[in-house]
């Protein structure tokens, strides 16, 4: 199935599911109350069926098969959200070491071309600092806490945050979580992912690059309001052969500015649920975020985003999240 949640003209959230190759979704409470003339406290929300279990999701799995028309809203006419907003909780994790060292080697570039001689600069820089970084991503996975409330979905905008100057996406894929685990090992981690999405991790650059010398992670440079956007469906496993075999592509207004593979993948779920589990329970609907994907963002190629920019971000088998940025007009003091 590919899960949504979406809100109709009186601003209501529901349930769904894309049919007819994603132009169509389901609402999955009325065709309940179509095909057994009753509704369903599982099909509520995506969160709820998830909750509710395998039963009530092969449940669903049949009302899609059946789709009665009188269930199905076109695309265009429905405002969608993320697949679950908010998610009970959400953590990005770092899986794609091309990325990092991408990244620490953009940022070095760019603070070398602050000064006199960037040449020079650049060659005396040392790279011992990103090196730890480095090894402890390939002792463990590593990963930090996101805003779960600044969670939007494909029909969001994402608003400009008035401290930054440089702003960027980030091209990641996640699962949620299916049931609830603690301390699961690799190998019977894959049945307690329900599914998968795309995940845009905004980010402001000049904001990271100061607080990042904190040792504490990313802060506010990802932790605004419309930062974590989500979507456009929720793809569960059996729909995807194999998740560590899917092509990524980043466009930015058309122009594609990156591309990878989530067979890059240091780290994969399993190993990642592995790691986070251990004496420590995971909830149906927490989200796992992958971390960039080599060549999936702005700042490996020196370039940041701009106003009214339109960014796609494409995962095979899971669709594309298209996502407007939007910068408030500062008004004039009188």
């Amino acid at each position: 199935m590919r899960l949504v949640t979406y809100s109709d003209a009186q601003g209501v959230q529901h349930a769904g599911a894309f049919i007819d190759q994603d132009s169509a979704i389901l609402s999955l409470q009325a065709a309940q109350r179509e095909l057994h003339g009753s509704t369903s406290p599982s099909l509520a929300s995506v969160l709820s069926l998830i909750e509710a279990g395998d039963e009530a999701m092969a449940h669903a799995r049949s009302l899609v098969e059946l789709a009665p028309r009188v269930a199905v809203l076109l695309r265009h006419q429905v405002h969608l959200h993320a697949p679950i907003q908010p998610p009970p909780q959400m953590r990005d994790c770092s899986c794609f070491e091309l990325h990092l060292r991408q990244s620490f080697a953009a940022a070095r570039k760019i603070r070398a071309l602050q000064t006199p001689d960037p040449e020079a600069t650049l060659a005396a820089m040392g790279t011992k600092a990103d090196e730890r970084v480095i090894a402890t991503f390939n002792r463990q996975p590593i990963y930090y806490k996101c805003n779960r409330f600044a969670v939007i979905g494909p029909d969001d905008d994402v608003v400009w945050p008035s401290f930054s100057k440089a702003l960027d996406f980030e091209l990641e894929f996640g699962c949620y979580i299916g049931r609830k685990t603690k301390d699961v090992a690799k190998a019977d981690a894959r049945k307690h992912v329900v599914g998968y999405t795309i995940f845009n991790d905004i980010s402001a650059r000049d904001t990271q690059a100061l607080e990042m010398s904190g040792m504490l992670g990313p802060a506010k440079s990802k932790d605004f309001d419309t930062a974590n956007v989500m979507g456009p469906c929720l793809v569960t496993t059996d729909e995807l052969e194999d998740p560590y075999n899917l092509t990524m592509i980043a466009r930015v207004n058309g122009e594609e500015w990156g591309r990878g593979s989530t067979s890059t993948m240091r780290w994969t779920f399993e190993e990642v649920i592995e790691h986070i589990s251990r004496s420590e329970t995971l909830y149906p609907g927490e989200f796992l975020g992958s971390g960039t994907v080599g060549n999936g963002c702005g700042l490996e190629q020196l370039r940041n985003l701009k106003a009214n920019d339109v960014v796609e971000l494409e995962v095979q088998g899971l669709g594309v999240l298209r996502t407007h940025i939007t910068r408030p007009q500062r008004v004039a003091a009188a």
